[in-house]
């Protein structure tokens, strides 16, 4: 019976294993892969305290601050994936890919989220290589380029908001003629002289060399094919929360993402936490998973020496 079992092994999940040892809790980190979403980016800019830095060496740089921990309060159950959760009263119960389940008092789940993909020719080919899924950690590389943003919804407006400080153009494709958005991030954008907004365009292919050089789409309405030079592009059509494994035992929001009491994050189960993108905050990023972590391991500490 562990005191607390840690589910992820990116920011928020390293994060809280490396205070739960130092708390001396008999923990346990289940990790299928280390790093998180950063994993694929090539340079990461807003980790703090390192002004640049891969997202193959963030991901080596976190997993060796746990290893620094590892020993008789903290044990490392990797690869791995979580394929089960059962909260009961007095204790969780967490089924693993391989290996028997495990028991713990209490269970932090770290387990993150995904980008959805955007599916179209050329996609695959230059993701990463022109085509990113995060503005906060590849935006500044494409200063005084030319970009597009797919994806009219908050994320598609903030993620163009933060790329108009400093790239030449930004043109936003929005699928439909209505926007997602709250109306205040959508007039911001729209009063910059260096925004674009298309309507009814549905992207169909990204081209390109080496690496990204335009983006072919169509309008919905007419049914004509135009094509879009650009050097970037940046997809905001949404995060899928990795919580598939945990069925119903916990309460989540309509899009999977686990519900929790942002002062505590504390889920719906008395013995259970979540922290990163996991959740429903209202904003996902490293420092934030990472820090997050953190305000849930004091809670978990506190909750586990009052019983």
């Amino acid at each position: 019976m562990y005191d607390l079992v840690i589910v992820g092994g990116g920011p928020a999940g390293t994060s809280a294993a490396v205070y739960a040892a130092r708390k001396r809790l008999k923990t346990a980190l289940v990790v299928e892969e280390w790093g998180g979403q950063s994993n694929v980016s090539t340079d990461v800019q807003n980790w703090i305290g390192t002004p640049s830095i891969s997202g193959a060496e963030l991901a080596k740089n976190l997993k060796a601050h746990v290893d620094a921990y590892k020993g008789e309060f903290l044990e490392i159950i990797s690869p791995v994936r979580a394929t089960k959760l059962i909260p009961m009263d007095d204790k969780v119960v967490v089924e693993l890919s391989k290996g028997g389940p495990i028991e713990t008092k209490a269970l932090l789940v770290t387990s993150g989220a995904r980008r959805r993909k955007l599916e179209v020719p050329g996609a695959a080919e230059y993701d990463q290589k022109g085509l990113t899924y995060c503005a906060s950690c590849d935006g500044p590389l494409f200063a005084d380029k030319d970009v597009a943003v797919i994806g009219a919804g908050n994320a598609g407006f903030e993620t163009a908001l933060q790329l108009l400080a400093y790239c030449k153009t930004v043109t936003m494709l929005n699928r439909t003629e209505t926007f997602r958005a709250d109306e205040i991030t959508v007039a911001a954008a729209k009063t910059h002289p260096n925004m674009r907004i298309l309507l009814n365009a549905e992207p169909t292919q990204v081209l390109g060399e080496t690496f990204v050089t335009g983006l072919k789409w169509k309008d919905t309405k007419t049914g004509k094919e135009e094509l879009l030079p650009v050097e970037g592009i940046f997809v905001e059509i949404g995060l899928l929360p990795n919580t598939e494994w945990i069925g119903d035992a916990l309460e989540k929001n309509p899009v999977g993402q686990i519900k929790v009491d942002p002062r505590t994050h504390r889920a719906s189960h008395p013995r259970v936490w979540a922290a990163g993108d996991v959740t429903d905050g209202l904003y996902h990023q490293n420092n934030i998973a990472a820090g997050d972590a953190v305000k849930a391991l004091e809670d978990i500490y506190m909750s586990l020496r009052r019983n």
